[in-house]
């Protein structure tokens, strides 16, 4: 990841922990300092006195030599060879010229590297997947749901308020504001609301009854509200990755995820919190809460989209995961959450965090409702390059 002065200034003080290391001003020095800690902790040299009296002896111009580490050692008590202290001063100065070199060079974030991973290279294999690919058949439920309690909306799966919009028992209007006004109520408590899409989601859904009047079906999502994970951009709303550098950040692209959800007549009605930069559930408004047990996080980093599906506020959401940001916050919310095998959804328009672990996946209140979602969002779309059909 690339960050600006400011950002990683930003985060420093939001973190607020006691021993975040003060840095100096150039872009440079930061990178050396951040590298001489890890290079110092590789060869053994676990003291951190040691570690900090040395980084501090950094310059912010010329070559690193003997003598900072000399210093290093003399307040630390730690006593290194001669043959020790030529191979960091080599080392160090290699990391620094390396880090000039990249920081100069001007890449996009979300530029895809330079080799990728392809989870399957025999392409009979992908033929046969693909012949076996029939799509997600789920029954509606037959009897006649309640509409008269906005709490039994709320926690109903994607079949039964497909049902319910489907016997005219409520409009996708009438449920989006349900959830809209459930979420404004609930999220004073919880801290899983980024931003609200109203405007577009009240127009949205209008579209859905419209088309539903006239028996023009997408499919079992058509007129449902749902959540994103604020990692999956979305054109006239900030996606700020839970940083508070990117508080304001607005992509004037949408991600392939929400472009095919958009297809499917689903409905957004909010950008949902996640950790910072997709770790944990801390972000800069605090800390998204587990509903069962407001004391405690709802784990992350799909905070949000776990925390708001368990409670009842959106009809499904859509998290990613690296490493364990679907299946840990699913778990502590109790949702049933889907994390697709690498290579079976694209990651386009979304914050990448490891680009050869990253999964975008629903989560949803049940394992049918995955199912769905998935079938919505999966295959390539000609953007992510590791993605099958």
């Amino acid at each position: 990841m690339s960050y600006s002065d400011e950002c990683l200034e930003q985060l420093a003080n939001w973190v607020d922990h006691d021993d975040v290391v003060q840095e100096p001003d150039e872009q440079t020095d930061k990178v050396a300092r951040r590298k001489a800690l890890s290079i110092l902790s590789g060869i053994g040299i676990g003291s951190l006195v040691f570690q900090r009296a040395l980084s501090a002896q950094i310059p912010s111009a010329g070559e690193i030599e003997a003598s900072h580490i000399a210093a290093a050692e003399w307040v630390a008590g730690v006593e290194l060879d001669e043959s020790d202290r030529e191979s960091l001063v080599n080392e160090f100065n290699a990391v620094r010229a390396t880090s000039q070199v990249l920081l100069e060079a001007q890449v996009d974030y979300a530029i895809h590297p330079a080799v990728h991973m392809n989870v399957h290279e025999d392409p009979q294999q992908v033929a046969d997947l693909n012949a076996k690919r029939n799509g997600v058949v789920v029954s509606l439920p037959r009897e006649k749901l309640s509409v008269d309690n906005n709490d039994d909306i709320g926690f109903a799966t994607i079949t039964e308020l497909a049902a319910m919009l489907r016997k005219k028992q409520i409009s996708s209007s009438e449920l989006t504001r349900i959830y809209l006004n459930r979420l404004r109520t609930y999220d004073q408590q919880l801290l899983c609301v980024v931003n609200f899409c109203e405007e577009s989601a009240m127009k949205q859904a209008a579209e859905a009854d419209e088309q539903l009047s006239k028996g023009k079906e997408l499919g079992l999502l058509h007129g449902i509200p749902w959540g994103a994970k604020d990692l999956i951009a979305y054109p006239g709303y900030p996606t700020t990755w839970g940083a508070p550098c990117f508080e304001n950040q607005e992509f004037d692209y949408k991600a392939t995820v929400a472009s095919r959800l958009d297809d499917a007549g689903a409905v957004l009605i909010a950008k949902l919190s996640l950790g910072a930069l997709a770790m944990g559930d801390q972000w800069y408004r605090g800390m998204t809460r587990n509903p069962w047990n407001t004391e405690q996080g709802s784990s992350g980093s799909s905070a949000g989209s776990a925390s708001a599906t368990a409670a009842g506020l959106v009809g499904f959401s859509l998290g990613s995961e690296t490493y364990g940001s679907i299946v840990s916050p699913s778990r502590r919310c109790g949702n049933s959450g889907l994390r697709p095998t690498y290579g079976r959804v694209s990651r386009a328009g979304c914050m990448p965090l490891t680009w050869s672990m990253d999964k975008i996946g629903p989560i949803c209140r049940s394992v049918a409702d995955c199912a769905l979602v998935f079938d919505a969002i999966h295959g390539t779309d000609g953007e992510d390059p590791t993605v099958i059909d």
